[in-house]
């Protein structure tokens, strides 16, 4: 039987059009399921301290423009308390899916040394996503202090040692640890004075029943500029914008002390690598808009916006120095 050229044709069509649909039935029964959009969810940015601290001031912006960009909301969860192990400890055991981050300080990094036992560890139980900004501290006198500048309170530390006083948030906070390091590198010996939390260091201050402090420029400035307190120098590596007067510690006598108290976030360890570069690039992209630069710049933050594996390099420096200051101090806290 001869077979006319048009019914071969059809023929032919019909066979590869039942071929292309089993194979695109295979390839879908085969082929695992498309990855679901992230964020699905509100995403939940957990912060370790009161809220109106320096960590919420940076985290208020930040969390604004994330959510324009993500399109979900990013809900402030307050979780205060040990130094902000509590919040850390919460991250360590959230689900590693990019919707649960941490906005961490410098007293991330201190806590690995100065607590004898955590309940997680800071190596090992977090993914570093990105350095949101650095803010230098300020060492502020009293308006009783004699000492005007930064070397007549290391002479007149050296001319009574233990003498001269200087308040922290509490034991083993950056604030203390920052003045130990100073005292350590000046030769000099002063008398810490703990309090709980930075209001009583305030009006311990402004009482004039302690010397000095080492305080975030921004929660200082403003006693400063009412002039209840006097500021001899700051701890980053060069002068703020908040100030340009005051000089730096390495101006001011004190050669290779920089300290920046600094924000970051953390997602859970085990988070997809592909998400935590996502994240990270989109917090850094935040970071670099002139609007948030100017808002950060006005507060005294510094922005940086760096990739996951700057802040990890960074968040493992700031560990083994801190570490050194926590031995030499003997802070410790149980």
């Amino acid at each position: 039987m001869r077979i006319s050229r048009r019914t071969h044709l059809w023929t032919v069509g019909v066979m590869a059009l039942a071929s292309w649909v089993a194979g695109t039935a295979w390839a879908q029964a085969v082929s695992p399921a498309p990855a679901k959009a992230w964020p699905e969810r509100p995403v939940q940015l957990l912060i370790p301290y009161p809220p109106g601290g320096s960590a919420d001031l940076l985290a208020r912006p930040l969390a604004t423009r994330l959510q324009e960009r993500w399109g979900q909301t990013v809900v402030l969860d307050y979780k205060p308390g040990a130094g902000g192990t509590v919040a850390s400890q919460a991250l360590a055991r959230a689900k590693p899916d990019g919707h649960t981050l941490i906005m961490v300080l410098a007293a991330h990094a201190i806590n690995a040394s100065l607590y004898p036992k955590l309940p997680y560890d800071t190596r090992k139980d977090f993914a570093p996503v990105s350095l949101v900004a650095n803010l230098p501290m300020v060492v502020a006198g009293s308006a009783s202090l004699q000492a005007r500048t930064l070397p007549e309170l290391v002479a007149a530390a050296k001319a009574a040692p233990g003498k001269l006083t200087f308040g922290s948030a509490g034991n083993g906070n950056t604030g203390h640890l920052a003045a130990e390091y100073f005292s350590s590198m000046a030769g000099i010996k002063m008398t810490h004075v703990p309090y709980k939390g930075s209001a009583g260091v305030v009006n311990a201050m402004l009482a004039g029943d302690i010397d000095l402090t080492f305080d975030s420029i921004s929660t200082s400035m403003p006693q400063i500029r009412a002039g209840r307190m006097r500021a001899l120098a700051v701890t980053g590596d060069k002068r703020s914008e908040l100030a340009p007067e005051v000089p730096t510690m390495q101006e001011a006598g004190v050669p290779g002390f920089v300290i920046n108290g600094w924000y970051a976030i953390l997602a859970p360890a085990g988070t997809p690598a592909a998400l935590v570069e996502r994240v990270g690039r989109d917090i850094a992209a935040v970071v670099a808009q002139p609007e948030m630069k100017a808002q950060m710049a006005a507060g005294g933050y510094e922005p940086v916006g760096s990739s996951p594996v700057e802040l990890a390099t960074h968040i493992d420096a700031e560990i083994t120095r801190w570490s050194r200051v926590v031995k030499d101090s003997g802070a410790r806290v149980e």
